[in-house]
């Protein structure tokens, strides 16, 4: 299908910023709606936010809304997270998956990168 990696995890202060980026291989990455999902520790994994195939549509969990915002450049195959504001409890393991499927949904994904770390200290 599509093979994804990660990076611009790491440890960051309570209100920090980070940006996430997730480089795709292959040559259909156009075609993809992209998504982040995160996984907190002892909880199970959860979508973050979503984006289109032309990027004109994006779609967010109530909890990060207003703090994060993805986008994608096709011409470079990668996909952003751009996390701000950010707290504690953002603390989690963040994955970028791809799917063929509506944007407004938040299953059917199924390539996932690897997953990198995001700690956020109080």
């Amino acid at each position: 299908q599509v093979q994804l990696v990660e990076s611009g995890g790491g440890l960051v202060q309570a209100g920090g910023s980070l940006r996430l980026s997730c480089v795709a291989s292959g040559r259909t990455f156009n075609s993809y709606v992209m998504g982040w999902f995160r996984q907190a520790p002892g909880k199970e994994r959860r979508f973050v936010a979503g984006i289109s195939w032309s990027g004109a549509s994006t779609y967010y969990a109530d909890s990060v809304k207003g703090r994060f915002t993805i986008s994608r450049d096709n011409a470079e195959n990668t996909v952003y997270l751009q996390m701000n504001s950010l707290k504690p409890e953002d603390t989690a393991v963040y994955y970028c998956a791809a799917k063929h499927g509506a944007v407004t949904t938040t299953s059917g994904y199924d390539s996932w990168g690897q997953g990198t770390q995001v700690t956020v200290s109080s």
